[in-house]
């Protein structure tokens, strides 16, 4: 099976010469060797191959929004502070803690010319993550959430970026496409056993392209694994460990037709 992407690209104004597909999507950075969801796992995955940055959205008390996967600080920092009960400020001012906002990863995304797959936790948080990237004219993004709601919210206000609802194992994607009115849809079924690859069938993909819908899958380090998956006809694969990625057989695909 064949895909190609330059339509996809042409209609959001994602940059075409970034040349590789699937997409390498660094996981929260390159959250297999710096820690997740920081100004230096997002720059070292940048420098380790990565197209785009995969990134978790939380609100802080006064409406800020910053990037970090837990509302809770304690898994990551160790400590037992909630963003949410924090202004900026505050946030900004604890020892040890490293939780940018999203302005300043939007700007480094800018900088090293990566895209932004912006994981949409906090309900409220798509809204402002939108207009500041189309006040700076940053088009490389896409939005997206578990959270059916948040998606929908985006996609009634007119945004017109992709917009991307992550689905579960053991749901069905092509429902759950339907009811987010999403343009991709992301498997995150890296945890479907041994080989979650064969989830994946041509029949899935063949109906989710004809719904006019891409798929991006799963973060993924197993090696065999990742060497499959680079083949199917997806528009991006998140991983831990983009320079894995970027060195497994078929790492280095050129922009448009593949499959």
């Amino acid at each position: 099976m064949q895909r190609d992407f330059s339509a996809f690209f042409e209609r959001y104004g994602w940059p075409a010469g970034k040349g590789r597909l699937p997409l390498c999507i660094g996981h929260r950075g390159a959250s297999g060797y710096a820690r997740e969801n920081t100004l230096a796992a997002f720059r070292l995955a940048a420098e380790l191959g990565a197209e785009m940055w995969e990134l978790d959205t939380q609100l802080t008390k006064d409406g800020v929004v910053v990037v970090s996967h837990d509302d809770h600080l304690k898994r990551v920092f160790g400590v037992d502070k909630r963003i949410s009960e924090m202004v900026a400020t505050e946030l900004a001012a604890l020892d040890g803690v490293d939780v940018p906002t999203f302005e300043a990863v939007a700007t480094l995304g800018r900088e090293t010319g990566t895209g932004l797959y912006i994981e949409l936790k906090a309900p409220g948080s798509g809204l402002p993550c939108w207009q500041q990237l189309l006040e700076k004219g940053q088009r490389f993004a896409c939005l997206g959430s578990f959270d059916i709601a948040q998606v929908r919210e985006l996609r009634e206000a007119g945004c017109d970026y992709p917009l991307s609802v992550l689905v579960r194992v053991g749901d069905n994607p092509h429902v759950i496409g339907d009811e987010a009115n999403a343009d991709i849809l992301h498997l995150c079924w890296e945890r479907a056993g041994e080989r979650p690859q064969d989830l994946v069938t041509p029949a899935l993909m063949e109906r989710a392209f004809a719904r006019g819908r891409e798929i991006v899958l799963w973060h993924e380090e197993r090696g065999p694994i990742l060497d499959e998956i680079m083949k199917l006809p997806v528009l991006g694969i998140c991983t831990d460990l983009p320079d894995m990625m970027r060195t497994v057989p078929g790492g280095e695909r050129t922009f448009g037709r593949q499959g």
